[in-house]
């Protein structure tokens, strides 16, 4: 399963990816709270930790601002902050869950385990245009015809998709098709997936767009 870690501190966040890693996680992890909340909107995650501390946007901010654009992954906010009202307000912010720093590590997977348990158990199908896709059953469509994709080539539509008809960025890419290996994956990696993704979509009248500083569009034809 592939969880967020958003947390400024890189000694800590280094320390969460080695024990998640560990116990079977796939990860993703930013340092910045705008970060996460465009890894939140785009991301297919099976629950998020976030720090309440973070530059760009605070974790309850984005929290608060996910749930508003419909983001329904369980989030688990972690902090310094022990105080019952920071922990109303963590809560109410649209948090799962709520932990305080410093705290035991298995602990932590177990909370992870519960929110788990939580979510729901399909992801709703995406559709642009005449194009669809089912998260759950890892399938795509353009209308009657279904299209034969790799995992990757899936990853990278469904990523595409969740952000159609805007831009997505090469690095948000890269965390949706390659989770394992973001910091060994090159340029041109991506864009031949991304040639191989084009000719797959063309027959149904989809094109992705190359744009400037490494970001890709959906768009119709």
């Amino acid at each position: 399963m592939r969880l967020l870690i958003a947390e400024d501190d890189a000694r800590l966040r280094e320390l969460l990816e080695r024990g998640l890693g560990q116990a079977g996680y796939v990860l993703d992890a930013v340092g910045r709270g705008d970060d996460a909340l465009d890894m939140l909107r785009y991301g297919d995650y099976a629950a998020a930790i976030i720090d309440w501390r973070m530059p760009g946007l605070d974790g309850a901010a984005v929290i608060t601002e996910a749930r508003r654009r419909g983001v329904r992954t369980p989030c688990l906010m972690l902090t310094a902050r022990d105080d019952p009202v920071d922990r109303i307000a963590g809560l109410d912010a649209g948090s799962d869950d709520y932990m305080v720093k410093p705290f035991d590590f298995d602990e932590l997977l177990a909370r992870i385990r519960a929110l788990l348990r939580r979510r729901p158990h399909a992801a709703d199908p995406l559709r642009f245009g005449a194009l669809l896709i089912d998260p759950e059953r890892r399938e795509a469509s353009i209308g009657e015809a279904r299209l034969a994709l790799t995992p990757t080539e899936f990853a990278l539509l469904e990523a595409l998709i969740r952000r159609a008809p805007d831009a997505v960025a090469r690095r948000q890419l890269v965390a949706s098709g390659w989770p394992d290996a973001v910091d060994d994956v090159r340029a041109n990696l991506v864009e031949v997936h991304i040639a191989r993704l084009r000719a797959k979509l063309a027959p149904g009248s989809f094109a992705i767009e190359s744009q400037r500083r490494g970001h890709y569009r959906l768009v119709p034809r």
